[in-house]
């Protein structure tokens, strides 16, 4: 029994020898050299490449926002020129008189009803009245003539509130005949008012109702 605990001594010994004689356990391994520029360069690398994709997509935002307010623009300016022509078409609508006469019909009363609504609606419109007659009778009584029919023309709008220096009135008696001919359908025709826009017509309003 005493040999035996004498050798486990023993041995215990040299183990305990040898582990010394070997340097004690084995160093940790080496840690990696921590480069700091290279992490700071990736993380403005990063930081760049965030404000380039948000910078692209607020150019993105901004472009779709452009294309839109030009669709837009053009949709309204499209509209506005078609209904400035069809104004402008109601506008230069003639109205006609009975034979030696200046007063207004009640058929061109409506007529002049319509250019009423589109000067309330306009008020920088501008427009001139021109008289027409027919080849029957001189040119002096025939410039007279069509002076009262644009002046006829001229006092219904202005007694229904539009001012008078919106609209001017000439004759051109029977110089500008609209129709050829002798016969009572092309007369009909030359006894007119014809309506120019003088100023005011590049963008016309439509008035409600019509």
């Amino acid at each position: 029994m005493k040999l035996k605990f004498a050798l486990t001594l023993g041995v215990a010994v040299i183990v305990t020898a040898a582990a010394a004689a070997c340097g004690g356990p084995p160093p940790p391994p080496p840690q990696p050299a921590v480069d700091s520029a290279a992490i700071r360069d990736s993380i403005a690398r990063a930081r760049a490449d965030s404000i380039a994709r948000a910078r692209a997509r607020e150019d993105s935002i901004r472009r779709a926002r452009e294309r839109d307010e030009a669709m837009r623009r053009a949709r309204e300016d499209s509209v506005a020129r078609a209904t400035t022509a069809a104004v402008r078409a109601m506008l230069q609508a003639r109205v006609n008189f009975d034979f030696d006469r200046s007063n207004i019909r009640p058929g061109d009363a409506r007529v002049l009803d319509q250019k009423l609504a589109i000067l309330q609606a306009n008020p920088n419109l501008r427009i001139q009245i021109t008289g027409h007659c027919d080849e029957r009778g001189s040119d002096e009584y025939n410039m007279a003539l069509g002076n009262r029919r644009a002046l006829a023309a001229r006092a219904y709008l202005t007694d229904r509130g539009i001012a008078a220096d919106r609209i001017g009135t000439r004759s051109m008696g029977e110089r500008q005949p609209l129709a050829a001919g002798s016969n009572e359908t092309a007369w009909a025709q030359n006894r007119r008012d014809e309506f120019e826009i003088t100023a005011g017509g590049d963008r016309l309003v439509r008035p409600g109702g019509m």
